[in-house]
């Protein structure tokens, strides 16, 4: 993305950030509550229309070519926002269908993503009858479906245990060995630090360091110690 601006009336929640992440990349994006995360994850997945700046998703351009762009990215939102009515395996699939996927290849995936993160004893029940971390690996499944380029995380271990957290670490250090490119916000620094390669702060719609976590962690200070030397007001 280039010089990204986001505006709400005369607010603005991003500004001018610009930010290069390279494909297969593990690559974390953090800031406080209200710096712009979120936003930016929107424009990135073309959920919120950019006040200014560019955006290419693999070289594409998310206005001009925006189904080629949009049919790249993967996005597990904050927020649960499945059909209360549809099973597990009919989430996936019909998610799918969004991005013009249909038949039984997605169904097959659809199964070997519910087995992948361990929801095939669930596959037939609506999503309000599992629990939190269910639901916390049904979101990444089904942003999954459509086989994206890039996979976005917005607090993907938020509300969840301590075992479901390394469960899930590790199925996020798999897919990105296999190639996928992960772009993660959370506001678990550890998490960062353990995951990501190369970490962007942001504050007030500003991005503040943009490194490489080897180099932010290099004068022996915590992720911790760092985030809140450039977060502070």
């Amino acid at each position: 993305m280039e010089r990204l601006v986001k505006c709400y009336g005369t607010f603005t929640a991003v500004d001018g950030i610009s930010l290069q992440v390279r494909e297969g990349e593990f690559f974390g994006f953090l800031g406080p509550n209200g710096a712009g995360k979120t936003t930016t994850i929107n424009a990135i997945a073309g959920l919120a229309h950019k006040s200014g700046g560019r955006i290419a998703v693999f070289g594409h351009d998310n206005e001009r070519d925006w189904r080629r762009a949009r049919r790249l990215v993967g996005l597990s939102p904050q927020e649960y926002n499945f059909d209360r009515y549809l099973s597990l395996r009919d989430v996936l699939i019909f998610a799918a269908g969004y991005y013009g996927a249909r038949g039984k290849a997605v169904a097959e995936r659809a199964d070997m993503l519910l087995d992948r993160f361990g929801l095939t004893p669930h596959a037939h029940r609506e999503y309000t009858r599992i629990s939190g971390g269910q639901k916390r690996r049904l979101s990444l499944a089904r942003a999954l479906i459509h086989e994206p380029r890039l996979l976005i995380l917005d607090e993907p271990t938020a509300g969840v245990d301590v075992e479901l957290r390394l469960e899930l670490w590790q199925w996020l250090r798999e897919l990105n060995r296999e190639g996928l490119t992960i772009f993660l916000t959370t506001h678990y620094l550890e998490e960062a630090e353990k995951l990501c390669r190369r970490i962007a702060i942001i504050r007030g719609g500003k991005i503040v360091t943009e490194k490489p976590t080897e180099e932010l962690l290099a004068a022996g200070e915590s992720l911790q110690d760092v985030f809140l030397e450039l977060t502070r007001n």
